[in-house]
């Protein structure tokens, strides 16, 4: 290709924002040349180059809008140390049809079996499927809707909520609540119930969400909403992180009694 035509069509791509042609340009071009293609097969391969790159960038975007603290993934998981509910679930759950029904997943148990990591791995693979997620811890969430509540911005907050095809709500029950918050937390969840998903961790059983929300009206009426038809996974097991924790004690025992 000469250069004067190189130079033009990156001008022109960079003016159009078209940055998958212009990182496969000489590539496609050289192809081209080599094997000779008509104009149609190589216009059809610069624009399916350009198709991907953009798919590319919004599913990045999309992961990035969510607001996940850390990129974990399902591929990274060790299957064979998830919690069995868990494990028997996880193959249905990633098939992400629960979205699609508008069905909740709750997932409680012991800290350190993997629920934030699971949590997380779904909300990932739910935005490379296409799906918009938010990320939030529920202490987070609240102080977010006392804010927005108190500057007389909270429909604004509610209406973006409600978008979401996919919530997911980190850390309920790592902190109570009073019953003020208990009510404002019930009135945003309410707002998905029945409609989209919810994902929900939490360290807690049902029966002590009353240590959460600390009216035990309102715990039994979030309970009641967030249950219905959903995926209700046990999660409780001895932590990875202590497991992994006496093996490196172990471990280094061993090493010990080898230097000596």
């Amino acid at each position: 290709m000469e250069q004067s035509y190189k130079s033009s069509i990156m001008d022109h791509c960079r003016a159009l924002k078209l940055g998958g042609i212009r990182g496969c340009l000489d590539a496609v071009m050289k192809d081209a040349s080599t094997q000779k293609w008509s104009y149609d097969r190589l216009l059809a391969e610069l624009l399916s180059r350009e198709a991907e790159h953009k798919e590319n960038t919004h599913r990045k975007a999309q992961i990035k809008k969510a607001g996940f603290p850390q990129l974990k993934y399902l591929e990274d998981l060790d299957r064979d140390c998830l919690p069995k509910d868990m494990a028997v679930a996880l193959p249905e759950l990633e098939a992400l049809d629960f979205i699609k029904t508008g069905q909740n997943v709750i997932m409680y148990g012991n800290p350190g079996t993997g629920k934030t990591h699971c949590a997380i791995g779904l909300g990932i693979k739910a935005c490379l499927a296409g799906y918009n997620v938010l990320y939030a811890s529920v202490p987070r969430l609240l102080v977010q809707i006392k804010e927005c509540e108190s500057q007389r911005k909270l429909s604004r907050l509610q209406k973006r909520f409600e978008k979401y095809d996919l919530a997911i709500l980190d850390e309920c029950g790592y902190k109570s609540f009073d019953k003020a918050g208990a009510e404002l937390l019930f009135n945003h969840i309410s707002l998905r119930a029945g409609i989209k998903s919810i994902i929900i961790t939490t360290n807690l059983g049902f029966d002590k969400w009353d240590q959460i929300f600390t009216d035990k009206i309102i715990a039994a009426a979030i309970v009641d909403r967030l249950t219905y038809k959903s995926y209700i996974v046990d999660m409780n097991a001895q932590s990875y992180r202590i497991k992994a924790t006496e093996e490196w004690i172990k471990e280094r025992k061993m090493k010990q009694k080898t230097d000596k």
